[in-house]
């Protein structure tokens, strides 16, 4: 038996996972993680609480060699407690902090292999970081991304998962559907299933009628994307994120150091170069010779509200001008050698030819009265997202670029933003297309009523998706996520693309490490999920449009940066006297 014990801070769940090792009547070995400091009295003395209550029967190993014990009791009964501090320890040792988990990639796939192999009974204990404060720093959030990411791995290795809470355990079930029509999607922290039904809640409390779910088995042939969701075994479950090279970005570093500049005198340039060359395992990196835009178009309902300042045809308009290379994505797109292709998701008109067509339904619904979308189609947009990112990159990708086209998409990628980021909707919402006074007003109190609907689902990205966001956006999470799954750079364009790379990033912790963000957009949520995620954007032009034109503009200064490491002399090459 292999079980996996998930808790917070001081939720009991050391003592439950002693229960179970101690039921199993066999010689326990017991690995303990915590590093004994000197000077910290508090941290001693609750080593020494633990160690009390151990049965003396039992062995402690006080190590972090998690897998050097398990090799040497193949078939004992083995409790870990816990990994928190085991992955601290391992961060420290690996100078991890600050490189979003890489330097302990490989300590992380070891721990898991050997899981996997134990024979005997196996007892884990960790933190679920949900539930206990996470310092608002990058080393926080790279320390929440990768225990979570561990955790769910694990579970996936595990026979059983619990969650202790309030000293009581409680089961954690399988991912698998249910009956009913209900879905049970992974938690993107700890694997643990939520369910998403058809029935929401509304603000009385009484259930709120929604549209009955479809059979996919009869969805009319002008939806072809609900059709297809079969192409992966469960399109909602990611599997582990994996980063790029740290070995190769210490290469591509030290490659920088023989060049005839002085150190980091290119500053950012130097910092993309090493970007690439660590996603591509190469140094110097390899041209960017097949960037690929793909813009997923989609209409909101919310549109029909008086939040944009411009009517919902302009999507279809819009989407015939990308296609016939007059739009600002499709001339920057030729200056930086990139393609384009548009992808319909959800708009509420059809144009035969010329647009790839992944249509989930005809505009998402209007999220501040009710879901955005179903639990069927959610998944079906997702999974035509990972679709469309794994066409891209079997076809030759190496860049990928999303860019988004829907009048009224700031209004849900706003909602979108503020929930994961807990920020006010005041703070947050811009002007989109030129809207007044009044339309901002609208805009703002559309986006205040879509939080409160989707306010109890914080840790489910896919229900935030389904409720308040649409079938363009979850498109683009699913995209994004997959690409980095498939080792593939991305570069993030404006406001809307951002808010689905957070969903992407609560979907597939780590994905994030995958993506540069191309440029900062005059929208005030796109600042403040640039900052949740970490990352710097390359231009500051005060952009707006979407499209991906931020992202493209951005392209050449990756073209650029790749040149410099790859063609610049050294200073052996060029006989330049070096620094002392």
């Amino acid at each position: 038996m292999r079980l996996l014990v998930l808790g917070g801070i001081r939720s009991g769940k050391s003592a439950h996972a002693e229960s179970v090792a101690a039921a199993t009547d066999d010689d326990v070995v017991y690995v303990a993680t915590a590093r004994r400091d000197p000077g910290d009295d508090e941290m001693a003395a609750r080593i020494e609480t633990h160690r009390e209550r151990r049965p003396t029967r039992w062995v402690t190993e006080e190590t972090e060699d998690i897998v050097r014990v398990l090799a040497d009791h193949p078939t004992s009964t083995v409790l870990v407690d816990d990994l928190g501090g085991w992955l601290t320890r391992r961060m420290d040792a690996t100078l991890g902090w600050t490189d979003g988990g890489a330097a302990v990639a490989a300590d992380l796939d070891a721990l898991v292999t050997a899981v996997a192999e134990h024979s005997g009974t196996l007892v884990l204990v960790s933190p679920e970081v949900g539930l206990g404060v996470v310092p608002d720093t990058l080393s926080g959030r790279v320390f929440a991304d990768v225990i979570g990411s561990l955790n769910r791995r694990l579970a996936g290795v595990c026979d059983s998962a619990v969650l202790v809470v309030a000293g009581r355990p409680l089961p954690l079930e399988a991912v698998h559907p249910t009956a009913g029509g209900a879905t049970r999607t992974p938690d993107a922290r700890t694997g643990a299933a939520a369910v998403a039904t058809g029935t929401t809640v509304a603000a009385a409390g009484a259930p709120e009628a929604e549209a009955a779910p479809r059979d996919l088995d009869t969805v009319p042939h002008d939806f072809p994307g609900l059709g297809d969701v079969s192409y992966y075994d469960d399109p909602v479950a990611f599997p582990p994120v994996h980063p790029p090279s740290h070995s190769v970005a210490e290469e591509a570093r030290a490659r920088h150091l023989t060049l005839t500049k002085p150190a980091t005198s290119l500053g950012r340039l130097e910092e993309l170069s090493v970007w690439v060359s660590s996603c591509q395992e190469a140094c110097p990196p390899r041209p960017l010779d097949r960037a690929r835009v793909v813009v997923f178009a989609g209409d909101h309902g919310v549109a029909e509200h008086g939040v944009s300042a411009f009517p919902r045809e302009v999507t279809l308009q819009m989407a015939d001008n990308i296609v016939g290379g007059g739009a600002a994505v499709s001339v920057l797109a030729r200056m930086a050698g990139a393609t384009v292709r548009v992808a319909d998701m959800a708009m509420s008109a059809e144009r035969p030819g010329g647009l790839d067509d992944h249509k989930i339904r005809r505009s998402s619904g209007s999220i501040d009265r009710e879901d955005a979308l179903t639990p069927e189609e959610v998944r079906a947009a997702i999974a035509a997202g990972r679709r469309i990112a794994d066409e891209e990159v079997d076809s030759g990708a190496d860049l990928l670029i999303a860019g988004d086209l829907g009048i009224g998409n700031t209004t849900p990628a706003t909602v979108l933003t503020c929930l994961i980021t807990g920020r006010e909707p005041v703070e947050l919402v811009g002007r989109g297309t030129g809207i007044d006074d009044e339309g901002w007003m609208r805009k703002t109190a559309a986006i205040r009523d879509a939080m409160f609907r989707a306010s109890g689902d914080l840790r489910d990205p896919v229900a935030m998706l389904r409720k308040v966001g649409g079938a363009d956006l979850a498109a683009m999470a699913g995209f994004l996520a997959q690409a980095a799954i498939r080792k593939t750079p991305c570069l993030l364009d404006g406001s809307v693309v951002t808010s689905a790379a957070l969903m992407a990033e609560a979907m597939a912790p780590g994905s994030r490490q995958w993506w540069a963000a191309g440029h900062r957009s005059a929208e005030p949520a796109h600042t403040a999920a640039l900052t949740y995620l970490s990352l710097d954007p390359i231009l500051e032009h005060s952009m707006r449009l979407g499209e991906g034109s931020g992202a493209v503009a951005a392209l050449p200064v990756v073209h650029n940066a790749v040149a410099i490491l790859t063609q610049m002399a050294t200073f052996a090459d060029a006989g330049v006297v070096g620094k002392d």
